[in-house]
């Protein structure tokens, strides 16, 4: 430890080692879970984030995940704080968006890490998006009316005491799915990422003391916390408002409008709510912690820059969402689609009003949506039911000096697709089609990028959910651009004609073996007026 350390100061060189070393912890935790889980999901879409706490369940660092899941999982770590005093070896275990969580497919783990002290110095937490947890529809995300129809839902409990696993709450979760055996390998490795986060944490602490690891997390905080005032400080002053829409909530209900003020000034953002739509029946609803984490995510993109993302450099952020809305929706309304689609319109509606703060700077509206594809049966080679969960990319956004990516995920997933060869061995589904929806992006001096176009035929007969975005309208255009292609739903029978048969973006259906899903995700927006284009 260096004369500077002991002195309860740390320069910026040790700061920004600390950094990289929870950084690192967090990562390693993600690849851990990758590599030992079972489902495809998981292993191969890497639809999971880990993050490491201090004993206050503050953020300190966190791996290059879904924004969706790091910017909710505060809310999951204080959630588990209430079961406590902790001992060695527990770990937490929650999926309940009412107390901690997001929606129900995605599970959380949280860990105390003890560094020789009666209590916790840290923790650590995972959350993974499990293919199947109960429910309705195989995969958990029904065009449901209320939470009660979506899964099973786990308040914050034990799932380890003292390192030894509650068997029976992990028999009460694996009799409530359909894939037990998969849930059981999903947490297990978990499981192993808690344990890789905690161990690692501990060494770090032996290299040089508890004290200087605990000071490091506060300074990094206090660190990120002055970086961003300084850069909201070099913004305009001022108040702006933009509202976006939802095509619906499955259910009839349409469109749900997102509204947002944006106040800027004296180091602080706002982000007001305040006239959004009241929550819905369908399953869009979406809670705070889920609100919360699109508007830091926006908040991290607009300033840019390197600094530490944690605790610290969210302080200055303050967001406004009033409760019974879709934004802040209460129990038991559904709220599947809420973190997955919901959490897209509020990045829109938030980069909207940021735009006309900041006039060029803001790129056009990415695909807005992801497309969520869900297929569950039976599988005959097994004789085991199957749950398959897939989300699409689209095309991004153009910008003030360059063309919107295409065929890639935005905002807040940050997943990859499901290779093919891992989908069609893993499930009774033979893929079609996977490319490139040309000219889907918005035209503009600076076009839209380009969406995908995925067509899957069912072997077997099956129940399907998507629940997408973009049908009504494309994503807008920004400085004269035009908007982007919306995105095209269809199922092909064999007894219907060659094109298909057109669906909504939120559908549910049995289809027989042999029919044809399409998925045509919609492209970003363009920027600038077309006849500028170079």
């Amino acid at each position: 430890m260096s004369a500077r350390a002991r002195s309860g100061k740390l320069d910026g060189v040790t700061l920004a080692l600390y950094d990289g070393l929870f950084a690192a912890a967090a990562e390693e935790m993600g690849v851990a879970l990758m590599r030992t889980a079972h489902s495809p999901n998981i292993k191969e879409r890497l639809d999971h984030s880990c993050a490491v706490f201090d004993a206050r369940g503050r953020l300190v660092a966190q791996a290059a995940h879904i924004p969706v899941h790091l910017g909710s999982l505060p809310r999951a770590v204080e959630a588990a704080l209430a079961l406590g005093p902790f001992r060695p070896g527990d770990t937490v275990i929650l999926n309940d968006p009412y107390a901690g969580g997001t929606h129900l497919p995605d599970i959380t783990l949280v860990t105390p890490v003890f560094l020789g002290r009666g209590r916790p110095d840290f923790f650590v937490a995972s959350r993974a998006h499990h293919a199947d947890v109960g429910g309705a529809a195989p995969g958990s995300m029904p065009l449901a009316r209320e939470i009660y129809e979506e899964g099973l839902r786990i308040p914050p409990v034990y799932l380890q005491r003292a390192g030894r696993t509650q068997e029976d709450m992990l028999r009460l979760v694996l009799a409530n799915v359909r894939t037990a055996d998969e849930r059981r390998a999903d947490l297990a490795a978990q499981l192993g990422a808690q344990a890789t986060g905690a161990r690692r944490l501990a060494e770090y602490a032996k290299r040089g003391s508890r004290a200087e690891l605990t000071r490091a997390a506060e300074a990094l905080m206090d660190y990120s916390e002055r970086q961003v005032r300084a850069g909201l400080a070099k913004l305009p002053r001022g108040r702006w408002r933009f509202a976006d829409a939802l095509d619906d909530d499955g259910l009839g209900s349409g469109p749900v409008r997102i509204a947002v003020t944006l106040t800027l000034g004296g180091g602080r953002v706002r982000v007001d709510f305040t006239g959004t739509s009241p929550q819905v029946p369908g399953p869009v609803n979406a809670v705070e912690a889920v609100t919360r984490a699109a508007c830091a995510y926006v908040l991290r993109c607009v300033l840019g820059g390197s600094f530490p993302v944690n605790d610290g450099a969210f302080r200055a952020l303050e967001v406004v969402a009033p409760a019974g809305t879709v934004v802040n929706a209460r129990p038991p309304a559904a709220v599947a689609a809420g973190n997955v689609e919901t959490s897209q319109r509020i990045v829109d509606a938030v980069l909207g009003a940021f735009a006309r703060a900041l006039p060029g700077r803001i790129p056009a509206a990415s695909s807005g949506t992801m497309n969520n594809v869900l297929i569950g049966g039976a599988d005959p080679r097994t004789g085991e039911p199957f749950a398959y969960y897939e989300t699409l990319g689209g095309g991004h956004g153009a910008g003030p000096g360059w063309h919107g990516a295409s065929a890639l995920q935005a905002h807040m997933t940050n997943t990859r697709n499901t290779p093919i060869e891992s989908l069609e061995h893993a499930y009774p589904l033979r893929v079609v089609a996977t490319r490139i929806r040309r000219g889907s992006g918005g035209r503009g001096r600076f076009r839209g990028g380009d969406g995908i176009v995925r067509a899957l035929e069912l072997l077997v007969p099956a129940r399907v959910t998507v629940i997408s975005e973009r049908r009504a309208r494309g994503p807008y255009g920004r400085a004269g651009g035009e908007p982007g292609r919306p995105g095209e739903n269809r199922v092909q029978r064999r007894s219907t004609s060659r094109t298909g048969e057109r669906l909504p973006g939120k559908f549910q259906v049995d289809l027989p073996a042999g029919a044809v899903l399409t998925v045509a995700s919609p492209g970003g927006g363009g920027f600038g007026r077309p006849r500028e284009r170079r």
